[in-house]
């Protein structure tokens, strides 16, 4: 796989001088984010299929998985733009989480913390991707700016 390049539009219009390097941790980082990713879009169709429906036979919440199948590409690409919107949705399935953790019965309150904690994980992996091109780019911002 090639190294991901800084995209030019996060460094101000400037092209990007320098790729960033990529960082053992990146590679660990990106795959934990995978990990989670596909995690949660089963847990969210599990749950709301089979495991503990809000009506028998399943509901129509297991739609609330379309949205994290849109980021799956990206992700699995690694590409900044996606982590990072992604890293952003996935805190609606954090707070959903907490909510049904907190307030349903049961089995029902289980998955709701497993769907926190997988939220979490996605997000703090997403966040330990991004950040040394997010790094870069500052840096070639200020190479240029100086120049």
């Amino acid at each position: 796989m090639s190294t991901p390049r800084v995209p030019a539009a996060s460094t101000g219009g400037q092209s990007p001088a320098v790729a960033a390097e990529p960082v053992a941790g990146n590679a660990t980082a990106a795959l934990g984010a995978n990990a989670a990713l596909i995690a949660l879009i089963v847990l969210c169709v599990a749950w709301e299929w089979w495991l503990a429906p809000l009506r028998p036979g399943g509901s129509a919440l297991v739609l609330k998985a379309l949205p994290l199948l849109c980021a799956v590409p990206g992700v699995w690409r690694r590409r900044l733009y996606t982590l990072q919107w992604a890293s952003m949705l996935v805190l609606l399935y954090f707070a959903e989480g907490i909510v049904r953790g907190m307030s349903d019965p049961g089995f029902s309150a289980r998955l709701g913390w497993l769907e926190a904690g997988l939220s979490l994980v996605f997000f703090v992996c997403a966040l330990v991707y991004v950040a040394p091109f997010k790094r870069a780019a500052r840096h070639a911002k200020k190479t240029a700016q100086a120049s």
